[in-house]
């Protein structure tokens, strides 16, 4: 086996490593965002009324106005944030 075909080897395995943890994260995501819509389902901006959208990052989710008035977090995700925010 020649020194190119074992990089490129590598690099095959690094780029099927990054889909797994990319497709794993999509779908940790989708799971958190789901509970989030049946757990927080009706919520409505306090400022302009309209229907607060899911959205995850860090880990953790929050409802946010589609009009960029805020974000709230239940005390579930509060704390998710805590804990990365330490690190």
């Amino acid at each position: 086996m020649s020194e190119n075909s074992k990089d490129r080897l590598g690099e095959r395995y690094h780029d099927i490593r990054k889909a797994r943890e990319d497709q794993w994260v999509r779908q940790q995501e989708e799971e958190l965002l789901e509970k989030l819509r049946h757990r927080h389902a009706g919520m409505k901006c306090p400022e302009c009324g309209d229907a607060l959208i899911a959205e995850a990052s860090l880990h953790a989710g929050a409802m946010v106005c589609p009009k960029h008035h805020g974000a709230w977090l239940d005390h579930e995700a509060l704390n998710t944030v805590r804990h990365h925010l330490k690190r």
